[in-house]
């Protein structure tokens, strides 16, 4: 979600001179918030969009499912919009260094889609007049959109720069509950150790790990059984930081909006303790420092693991999808403001569309994109086009029901070849009724579990805010030495190298790296979003 999109250690890495280029060499740019000119009868509402076919370019990365100039989805929308498309697509993997090199160059698609813009290359390439400004059209072309944001302003301040332009469009899920993903306990380890109470303390999980260790709830009369793994602590460390009333790994703002620095706090640092003690008795897998997601995963299909983060629990264990694996619920500590767990904003992902400023056609672009933002569109883009994969069974009440796969092959692996929502994050809005009858039991059963174990205890950890260029300099150059030097000294401490005496010491070298600024800066920038829109 970070998934988050907050303002993650923003990579700024292009050269002035790369920026003037960019700048320079955007033939048409818009200046000072200006729009080239459009094509010309752009319908603002209905289809087709213009009445004279036009033609526009998309920069997008590529999952390898499919290429893009073949997917149904795209040729049902030219036939709709009278818009043909051309695409550049860059394999995920090297899209971010594609990207930054057609910034540098200036020869722009007309359309960054799916392009996972940063809130630094949002205030650059906007301020720059590389992007084009979008509230305007917003306002005259994008209904659907302009009613999104209307009904959500936090959305609204979440996609507006510093200097009151929004220049990229967000994927908005407001019904999302997960900013990073849950942990779970192993179901059969609970049968066979009779375990009817799930853990409610740290205490109690400690006594409960242990006994997975000594009583063999595996059965093959082995002590290979694993009480807890991870991979480097990245996939539990969000979840556990909730037990001592930690929202963050890194920095969060409290339920009255004051900003902390997660690696200072003294939560964390019994956060640090707990992990030790689970290390020094082997209840904590002493591989969570060296494997790979891979190997921790091979562990889970081996019937070895008890407690696990994963999206769903079959992913670690395998077999057939089940409901046999409870979500752990954040433990009780008698922390301050304890326990919580960290929720997503809805935002799955902002900069998931722009305008370039050499666009001739920004108005007719941004309906096109408008159509995303709707229930038909997005029902199109996330299912494909009816009577494909799907069709209705009652169409009043938009329920669904799944068709077999065209080539009697995977329903996803197929639904990729004919939609770019597939792998990647793309603009639009998850709507309920998109996937009304197509949801299965463990979809149902998740949205179960959330209900009742992480919603009562969730809140969004920290706003999507920008930072100025300035403060994106600044945190970037400070976040760099620290998240490496925290990252360092979370091993040590959890593993004994380094023992909890050291504790001062570390928190006073922490300061001097620039803790207190970074919680300066992101105190700043939470109050000028929270702000917005009551001025």
């Amino acid at each position: 979600m970070r998934k988050y999109l907050k303002p993650w250690a923003i990579f700024l890495c292009l050269s002035l001179s790369a920026s003037l280029m960019a700048a320079c060499g955007s033939k048409n740019a818009g200046e000072g918030g200006q729009a080239p000119k459009t094509a010309e009868k752009v319908h603002k509402e209905g289809f087709p969009i213009v009445d004279q076919p036009i033609t526009l370019s998309v920069f997008a990365p590529d999952v390898g499912s499919a290429k893009w100039d073949t997917m149904q989805v795209f040729k049902d929308m030219e036939k709709l919009s009278n818009i043909k498309l051309t695409f550049q697509t860059v394999p995920v993997d090297s899209f971010d260094t594609k990207k930054n090199l057609i910034f540098a160059s200036g020869d722009l698609p007309d359309i960054f889609y799916a392009a996972s813009l940063t809130p630094a290359e949002q205030v650059t390439y906007g301020s720059q007049g590389t992007l084009v400004p979008l509230e305007k059209l917003i306002d005259e072309y994008a209904p659907h959109i302009k009613k999104l944001l209307d009904e959500n302003p936090e959305v609204r301040k979440s996609i507006t720069t510093p200097d009151g332009h929004i220049y990229a469009l967000p994927y908005v899920d407001k019904g999302a509950v997960w900013y990073k993903s849950p942990l779970y306990y192993n179901g059969s380890f609970l049968k066979k150790l009779g375990v009817n109470k799930l853990p409610e303390t740290p205490d109690e999980l400690y006594d409960y790990l242990k006994r997975v260790k000594t009583e063999d709830p595996n059965g093959n009369g082995k002590a290979d059984e694993i009480p807890l793994t991870s991979t480097k602590l990245k996939d539990i460390r969000v979840q556990m930081l909730g037990f001592w009333g930690i929202y963050d790994e890194v920095y969060y703002a409290d339920k009255q909006g004051k900003v902390h620095y997660t690696p200072q706090e003294e939560g964390y640092k019994e956060y640090l303790s707990f992990l030790n003690r689970l290390w020094a008795d082997n209840l904590l897998d002493h591989e969570t420092f060296s494997q790979t997601d891979e190997q921790k995963k091979a562990k889970g299909k081996n019937n070895q693991v008890a407690l696990f983060n994963d999206w769903l629990p079959y992913f670690m264990l395998g077999g057939e999808p089940n409901t046999d694996n409870p979500v752990m619920s954040p433990l009780k500590t008698g922390f301050p403001d304890s326990p919580v767990a960290a929720k997503s904003s809805g935002i799955s992902k902002n900069g998931t569309f722009a305008i370039s400023g050499t666009n001739s056609a920004p108005e007719a672009t941004m309906r096109w994109v408008d159509y995303q933002y709707d229930y038909e569109g997005s029902t199109l883009f996330n299912q494909g086009p009816e009577n494909l994969l799907w069709k209705y069974k009652d169409k009043e009440n938009h329920v669904k029901e799944w068709l077999p796969v065209p080539d009697g092959g995977d329903r996803e692996n197929y639904r990729g070849k004919i939609t770019p929502n597939y792998g990647i994050t793309t603009p639009g809005v998850s709507l309920p009724e998109v996937s009304k009858g197509l949801r299965s039991d463990i979809d149902e059963w998740v949205d179960k579990e959330n209900q009742e174990k992480i919603i009562p205890y969730a809140k969004v950890p920290y706003p999507n805010v920008f930072l100025t260029e300035a403060e994106q300099t600044e945190v970037t150059s400070l976040l760099s030495d620290l998240n490496n030097y925290v990252e360092q000294m979370e091993a040590k401490f959890v593993t004994g190298q380094e023992p909890l005496s050291g504790w001062d010491k570390y928190k006073a070298q922490v300061k001097k790296m620039g803790s207190d600024r970074i919680v300066e800066i992101y105190q700043a920038a939470y109050d000028r979003w929270d702000q917005q829109g009551s001025e």
